[in-house]
């Protein structure tokens, strides 16, 4: 039997809440982001996956955890009207890429530097930096187990805030130990929160047995002192843990890296061992984490596979380029080169040749194109052209079209001269638009 789909009434349709539309030129900014992320993927060896929206929902449930909230609260459920297999939005993106790792033998030849991009769907409530769909750009070293490429991940995240311009980021790490290790701090911590049940909230209570780890990172401003106060994990680590961590430290260190370190750190999954880490800012009230992740050698056993290191972070692209607005510090994309301004539309085959020319040679150029009021005044296709941002305006006019030429008048150079060109070969005078790049 078929589900009947609900047909809404007549009316205007809006987006779903929490989900927003990426319009211009805030789209130009987020390409602009992207760029100099794809370039630094390069410069560090990283090559780009793409893995599904959707994905079944026990990859999420065994890779994350039930008691979390992300699991518990968050994640966007259906079931296949086909098939009734259990599906979800993927409310993050390491687990399918450890997935598509194992389902296709990627680490068969060694280890493998991986990023990508994409949209993640959360069940929030929708605030500044927090929406319900979101982008997330992440990257994932998958079969290495040594401390320096934890620090490499780190050294591109800084890398990263470098070439964007950004100085108001901090970076604090903690690590997580070995399962043994979290086991003795587990131990101790319900010892520790089973003395103090009356200060605990609903939330720490139900998982006061199931994942106390998880109490240590509330939001909850009551249960501050007394989380401050439990035994820290740091105190639990064997030598090989404070070996690999103090290498981190240390590798970052050499490279004038600043960091904290903050015992309560453990992150929001529940597949993280060893390092943890988080870049953190004040300019964005609640939102303060822009980019976060760590080491995870245990999530590839998991789900299925064979005992696999790994290592990676993810950063929200809405709270890195909102952080990057906030310090005037946002790129808006590529420049447009020219306006070709028309004023008859007979003279339209031959300017759309000229500018295929200019396109064909790399310039990016923007036509006047005609209304139903015709192809508008010389003045009027003058303050389109200065709103466009190009840097020069062409203008076929009757004058110019009779002697085959054309007019290359500056917008934004006070200084530069106002030229005419032929139209015979626009690819001997195409180099003049992009002068000033």
């Amino acid at each position: 039997m078929t589900d009947k789909v609900l047909i809404p009434a007549a009316g205007k349709l809006t987006a779903v809440k929490g989900m927003n539309d990426l319009l211009p030129p805030d789209s130009a900014t987020v390409e602009w982001f992207e760029a100099k992320v794809r370039g630094l993927m390069a410069r560090f060896a990283y090559r780009n996956i793409r893995t599904p929206i959707v994905e079944r929902t026990p990859l999420f449930v065994r890779s994350l955890g039930e008691v979390t909230d992300i699991v518990e609260k968050e994640m966007y459920c259906f079931e296949d009207r086909l098939n009734g297999d259990p599906l979800t939005l993927r409310p993050e993106a390491t687990a399918g890429v450890v997935r598509a790792a194992l389902e296709h033998s990627l680490l068969y030849d060694g280890g493998k530097r991986l990023y990508y991009m994409g949209p993640m769907f959360r069940h929030e409530r929708p605030q500044k930096g927090r929406y319900r769909q979101f982008d997330q750009i992440g990257a994932e070293a998958l079969g290495f187990s040594g401390a320096e490429v934890d620090a490499e991940l780190i050294l591109m995240a800084t890398a990263l805030w470098a070439e964007i311009g950004l100085t108001d980021v901090r970076l604090e790490l903690n690590s997580l130990g070995q399962p043994p290790e979290r086991l003795a701090h587990r131990q101790a911590l319900i010892a520790y929160f089973e003395q103090h049940m009356d200060m605990l909230d609903d939330d720490a209570r139900r998982r006061l047995h199931s994942n106390p780890l998880r109490i240590l990172d509330t939001k909850n401003p009551h249960m501050q002192g007394l989380v401050n106060a439990a035994p820290q994990l740091l105190d639990f680590l064997g030598e090989a843990s404070l070996t690999h961590f103090n290498t981190l430290k240390a590798i970052l260190d050499v490279n004038g890296v600043a960091y904290t370190v903050n015992p309560r750190l453990v992150r929001g999954m529940d597949y993280y061992n060893l390092s943890v880490f988080e870049f953190t800012t004040d300019r964005l009230g609640s939102q303060g984490t822009v980019c976060a992740g760590g080491r995870y050698d245990y999530l590839f056993e998991q789900l299925g596979g064979k005992p696999t290191p790994a290592v990676g972070w993810a950063l929200g692209v809405d709270r890195v380029l909102d952080l990057a607005k906030t310090a005037g510090l946002i790129g808006s994309g590529a420049p447009l080169d020219a306006y070709a301004i028309v004023t008859e539309s007979s003279a339209l085959p031959l300017v759309l040749s000229t500018l295929q020319s200019l396109r064909n040679a790399g310039l990016s150029v923007q036509m006047h194109a005609s209304s139903a009021d015709g192809m508008g005044s010389m003045k009027s296709q003058f303050k389109r052209a200065d709103a466009s941002g190009a840097r020069y305006a062409l203008i076929f006019g009757p004058d110019e079209i009779k002697a085959q030429q054309v007019t290359i008048k500056p917008l934004r150079d006070v200084t530069a001269l106002q030229t005419t060109c032929s139209l015979v070969n626009p690819l001997e005078w195409a180099p003049t638009l992009q002068s000033n790049i």
